[in-house]
């Protein structure tokens, strides 16, 4: 798994392919096409997942994209285009030609020189190496993945765990000024050279400045966050426009009927998201007829059978939450939400066979700290210890009260085994050389009373003297107050002796 070592390689300077200038480059072209091709599945997960409903607009979104492609400064590439299942307007592209465009983007737009204005746009973050100067600038150093919330139908911004955060981050960060310019202006050149109006660019810049305006916080997460609109970047594209050859295609036929369906649906996806509204409202009835709503409009969508799912599942009838998901899983197989809410399900309903499959399916597809836990529980009940540490152990990653709850779990089967790798003696010492002992307790676990044994040796290994010491109460993430040891002081004050300290008995409060 590519990490964040790439931040540490040594500095290099290579020539831009699209600009032509020479810059400082810390991540290699193999690097760069390793992490592409590594992150592209989890950052399409973390962002609703593909859009399957209809494959006939994936196949023309590719097709559009790999005639910009084309004529780009990097046709060599492995570009890929997708649509994701998102109703925020955004577009991203990942390093190595990774591209995705919301399908909440694609009703904006009127016609195909639009959509070439947009992938043009995200070619050019990949052509000129853009995600990957925003990872060696330390923009995703911390792998945040802030805004993933209003990607979902639930949150599970916190949940992501491992490297699959790094996938999630490059989805939603913010490019510099610099780089948004560079994108619109080389885009536009690829768009005339492929045979598109570049005027569409600049129709679409305008549009973007006056969506942004008085737009709900989801708007500002998707693309007004990572690409954000100003008057700026219009006339930046006006100008650019005079120098450019005159170019015709439009497409405004092509574009109407590859996006007909899904535009004719939209009213189906405001229902679903008026639904999980009213769902966090707790008003199930209402919820259930949005979800029944969209179902009506578009039968063929698993969000909305997923939405069905967690209404009836808050309303305790697993029974018919287990069928909606279950066809929310046949109709997209592909969406690690689908497997993860019906394995939560299966493992409260006590079928943990089918919960296990489950869980670990939604894993392959998309790390999260909530399956994971539920994974070590499921061990934990077979008496199995070892692997529920495991899983525990990678839940404890998450944020938030999942990952908590993993972080107290794991101290639970583990502490027992090893309570001097969370119970810790601290040493210090006073102006008179007089030692004090502290413990700390690292452990997610509060602790009524720490009882340590204390031996003074000599440094031939024999054991002098031994005493106890009892530390009270400790509160997880604390440390007690210092006490004086009468051992700990013989061996500050002599270089023949040593002290050993071993965790004798703790309690938990």
């Amino acid at each position: 798994m590519i990490g964040l070592f790439f931040i540490t390689t040594l500095a290099g300077c290579s020539v831009n392919p699209v600009t032509g200038k020479r810059e400082l480059m810390l991540i290699s072209e193999q690097q760069e096409l390793a992490i592409g091709s590594e992150q592209y599945g989890p950052a399409q997960q973390s962002q609703g997942g593909r859009y399957v409903v209809d494959p006939e607009l994936t196949f023309y979104i590719k097709s559009v994209g790999r005639k910009l492609a084309s004529v780009s400064d990097r046709p060599d590439l492995p570009y890929d285009f997708v649509v994701l299942n998102n109703s925020i307007p955004n577009a991203w592209a990942l390093p190595s030609g990774k591209i995705a465009v919301n399908r909440g983007l694609l009703v904006k737009l009127e016609d195909e020189a639009q959509l070439a204005a947009v992938l043009g746009h995200e070619i050019v973050h990949a052509a000129a190496r853009h995600s990957a100067k925003r990872l060696q600038s330390n923009l995703l150093i911390s792998a945040t993945v802030a805004g993933l919330g209003m990607a979902l139908d639930t949150d599970y911004k916190d949940l992501i765990v491992g490297g699959a955060a790094l996938g999630a981050s490059l989805a939603v960060a913010k490019y510099g000024r610099d780089h948004e310019l560079e994108s619109d202006h080389y885009g536009m050149n690829y768009m005339a050279k492929a045979g598109y109006d570049p005027q569409a660019a600049v129709e679409l810049q305008e549009l973007f400045v006056e969506l942004s305006k008085g737009r709900s916080q989801g708007w500002l997460d998707g693309l007004f966050a990572s690409h954000p609109p100003s008057p700026e970047r219009v006339t930046a594209n006006q100008k650019t426009l005079q120098n450019l050859p005159a170019a015709s295609f439009r497409g405004r036929k092509e574009f109407t009927e590859a996006t007909a369906r899904l535009k004719r649906t939209v009213p189906a996806y405001e229902a679903y998201e008026g639904g999980l509204k009213l769902l966090e409202k707790k008003d199930y009835q209402g919820a259930l007829l949005k979800a029944d709503q969209a179902l009506k409009i578009e039968p063929e969508e698993a969000l909305f059978y997923s939405l069905k799912g967690d209404i009836y599942k808050a309303r305790g009838d697993n029974k018919k939450a287990e069928e909606n998901y279950n066809r929310a899983v046949s109709l997209n197989p592909e969406y690690f939400a689908n497997y993860l809410k019906r394995g939560v399900l299966n493992k409260e309903s006590g079928d943990t066979k089918q919960a296990e499959q489950d869980l670990k399916q939604a894993n392959d597809l998309l790390p999260t700290s909530v399956a994971y836990l539920a994974l070590g529980d499921i061990e934990q009940e077979r008496n199995n210890p070892e692997a529920a540490l495991g899983f525990y152990e990678n839940a404890a990653q998450g944020t938030g009260k999942i990952g908590q709850e993993a972080k107290l779990k794991f101290s639970q089967l583990d502490l027992p085994r090893n309570p001097d790798k969370y119970l810790l003696i601290n040493q210090m010492s006073d102006k008179r050389q007089r030692a004090f002992l502290a413990l700390s307790n690292r452990s997610a676990l509060p602790m009524a009373d720490v009882t340590v044994e204390i031996t003074l040796i000599n440094n031939a290994g024999w054991i002098l003297k031994k005493e106890t010491m009892s530390f009270g109460a400790i509160d997880a993430g604390s440390q007690s107050r210092p006490q004086f040891s009468k051992l700990a002081t013989q061996a500050l004050n002599s270089k023949e002796l040593k002290l050993i300290t071993k965790i004798q008995e703790y309690k938990l409060k």
